[in-house]
């Protein structure tokens, strides 16, 4: 009964099997190789987007920060939601790869920046002269923090102001697919052809051991971004195991196939926790992150019986056992439906 995270699943095994189909014999070090050239064309294809800049990194930290900092001066600042990744998560990654830039909050509904507030947030930068940052990258995450998506009008709307300004657009898409599923949409039209200038593509969270592709969607900045991974020490020298398992994740649509998986998995608890006495779902889960709000005592009988998941806004100890107490339950492509009804039945 495990839900604390996508990033603590298994790893698929047709990615084991590439890595060791990988791990024979030589191959040229840092890129060079015959893996990541096929994995740039997959990439390309994948995204309609013959001239995209393709670039592997083992991180969802590193992807974001290198490709802020390649779209951002140190006196500018970036703007996203005030719960968003680079924010909570990043320890302050985004700033120092760009050398000092900061982050502008815009509040969130739901996860999502509404256009109107992300407006007023960027009109009030570069109002001081010198004396403040000059307007920055706007960077949206897609799935957000907490379970929601940009449907497709509103990431219409939220880029549709950052050009308004004149400013390049970054996704953090380290749960990319499952966004993608939810919304039955391409990858272009997510990206590129919305008007989003580059793209956290990630796999570590959806079956993957550990890589992330950067896309960079204009070919002028490929080249700053290679000087910025490898002075950032994020260029690895055995390549060739970052391109095996991202090439085998786009064989055969897996990436797809365990994106679908997951959000299955996250729908059958999120209908079962709807149906559960006492327990609230703060928001509409759209892929495979549920947040909702359990009795105190509820939570420690589950606890008690092996479930892991992990608790938002309290703590076990300390209060009445009626009291609600919010948690986050994330399901990944490795979820089964035994899992969740044993899960269920318990609850």
């Amino acid at each position: 009964m495990y839900f604390a995270s996508d990033n603590t699943g298994p790893v698929h095994p047709k990615i084991l099997d590439a890595l060791t189909r990988a791990n024979e014999g030589y191959a040229h070090a840092y890129g060079d190789d015959a893996l990541t050239a096929a994995v740039t064309r997959r990439v390309r294809e994948v995204f309609e987007a013959p001239e995209a800049q393709v670039h592997l990194v083992a991180t969802g930290t590193a992807a974001n920060s290198l490709l802020l900092a390649t779209h951002t001066t140190p006196w500018q600042t970036i703007f996203c939601s005030d719960i968003a990744h680079i924010h909570m998560d990043e320890l302050n990654a985004p700033e120092f790869f760009s050398g000092g830039a900061k982050l502008s909050l815009v509040p969130s509904e739901d996860g999502v920046m509404p256009p109107e507030a992300l407006r007023a947030r960027i009109e009030q930068e570069e109002t001081r002269d010198l004396h403040g940052p000059s307007r920055g990258p706007v960077s949206l995450t897609q799935v957000t923090e907490v379970g929601t998506v940009y449907q497709m009008p509103a990431l219409h709307d939220v880029v549709g102001v950052a050009k308004d300004f004149g400013l390049p657009v970054h996704m953090d898409g380290a749960r990319f697919a499952n966004a993608l599923v939810k919304l039955g949409c391409t990858p272009a039209e997510m990206t590129w052809k919305a008007g989003v200038d580059m793209v956290s593509f990630g796999g570590t969270k959806n079956g993957l051991m550990g890589v992330e592709a950067a896309i960079i969607f204009e070919p002028s900045k490929g080249r700053e971004f290679e000087y910025r991974r490898k002075r950032g020490a994020h260029l690895f020298s055995k390549h060739r195991y970052l391109a095996a398992q991202m090439l085998a994740y786009l064989e055969d649509d897996l990436w797809l196939q365990m994106a679908r998986a997951a959000n299955a998995a996250c729908h059958r608890l999120a209908e079962g926790l709807r149906a559960a006495p006492g327990v609230n779902l703060m928001y509409r889960p759209h892929a495979n992150i549920i947040f909702a709000r359990l009795p105190r005592g509820t939570h420690r009988r589950l606890f008690e019986a092996g479930a892991e998941y992990h608790l938002w806004d309290g703590a076990l100890d300390g209060g009445p056992e009626e009291e609600p107490i919010a948690a986050r339950f994330v399901c990944d492509w490795s979820a089964t439906d035994e899992n969740t009804d044993r899960f269920l039945a318990l609850l």
